[in-house]
């Protein structure tokens, strides 16, 4: 292993090692854009695969987990135009609801948790990144927005109509078809 000069003792931290840390924060965020756990599992890999090809563009003393995340969302944005991206059909709101009363309390809460994972997927591509890089990666307003390269106010303006468009889709009455999406 390589050592910094002048440190003999102290083995220098390879990019590869350095990088590994965020594969479940990546993970967790891929899961959230594309819905589905082997499209996810493939955009870390791909992205984790373009981050080491490229080592050479992150700048040491630079947020490293900032940079995994702009190669991973950029990829995602590529494979979406490209409309390489694989989304799961939702199960309907009368089958859904129709098992909610039979299930057990705990059933019920994996159903709430793909009711607001089906909420997210309806949001636009660009509100539910914001969403998720700061809900859910708790990332701030400027890491955000150097992950999705926008000013931080679009981040801002985003992350508002994001949460208020997920909560009206939460609260929409049963029976209603709160996921279907209104441009």
């Amino acid at each position: 292993m390589f050592r910094r000069q002048g440190q003999l003792d102290q083995p220098v931290e390879t990019f590869a090692t350095r990088a590994m840390q965020y594969i479940p924060r990546l993970r967790r965020y891929a899961r959230a854009l594309t819905g589905d756990n082997n499209a996810a599992d493939d955009l870390v890999q791909d992205a984790l695969e373009r981050a080491l090809l490229k080592q050479n563009r992150w700048r040491e003393g630079t947020d490293l987990r900032a940079w995994l995340f702009t190669v991973m969302h950029n990829i995602f944005i590529n494979q979406v135009r490209s409309a390489a991206a694989n989304r799961l059909v939702p199960m309907d709101d009368v089958a859904a609801d129709a098992m909610a009363e039979t299930l057990p309390p705990q059933a019920t809460d994996r159903l709430e948790i793909r009711d607001l994972d089906a909420a997210l997927q309806a949001l636009p591509e660009e509100q539910r990144a914001v969403v998720l890089l700061v809900g859910l990666e708790q990332m701030t307003y400027e890491e955000a927005a150097r992950v999705l390269e926008v000013p931080i106010g679009t981040v801002m303006s985003r992350l508002s109509r994001g949460r208020e468009r997920l909560r009206s889709l939460l609260q929409r009455a049963p029976g209603s078809n709160p996921l279907k999406v209104v441009k």
